[in-house]
């Protein structure tokens, strides 16, 4: 992999790390898996029961779209892919989905946590809104944050198209 050499390029890195965190709980799910599965909701184990193989199949095809969301912007910065400007314009929609999804989930939740707003009465439903508020949503929230800052800080004025840099300097081992 190419060492970045921005600091836009590192938060590109760092988002693609927090997706990949993202990503991999759902692979686990995927092939079988179910500790944390409850920290989705009591309606995940319940789906993955009645229907694995589509439950499986869909939780791969997340694994995948999370992985893509993370990796994509990072290949489109560098010029590795073909319509960059597209892959980047999606990047930002993916950002600003991911931030406000993740915001408005952890405020909205810590709030029925707290009791401030009506929140789940059973326990299992208040576990799976405790993971969604301590651990899924600021994930989401980091990704889109890192994400965005890195697009900016890598965009490139108009008409202005990167070209794939040649790493093989760092590739090569020094003697």
């Amino acid at each position: 992999m190419d060492i970045p050499d921005t600091t836009g390029e590192r938060l590109l890195l760092a988002a693609a790390g927090v997706a990949f965190l993202h990503a991999v709980p759902s692979l686990y799910w995927a092939v079988g898996g179910t500790l944390g599965m409850d920290s989705l909701g009591t309606w995940a184990p319940a789906w993955r029961a009645e229907s694995p193989v589509l439950v499986g199949v869909l939780l791969v095809g997340i694994f995948a779209v999370k992985l893509a969301g993370g990796i994509v912007p990072l290949l489109a910065t560098r010029g590795r892919l073909p319509r960059a400007r597209v892959w980047r314009g999606l990047s930002w929609v993916g950002a600003t989905v991911l931030v406000l999804y993740g915001l408005a989930n952890v405020v909205v939740g810590s709030l029925a946590l707290l009791g401030v707003v009506q929140g789940p009465a059973d326990a299992a439903s208040r576990r799976a809104l405790t993971g969604h508020v301590l651990l899924w949503d600021p994930l989401f929230l980091v990704w889109g944050l890192l994400l965005g800052v890195g697009l900016a800080l890598t965009r490139q004025p108009s008409g202005v198209v990167s070209a794939p840099r040649d790493v093989s300097q760092f590739s090569r081992r020094q003697a």
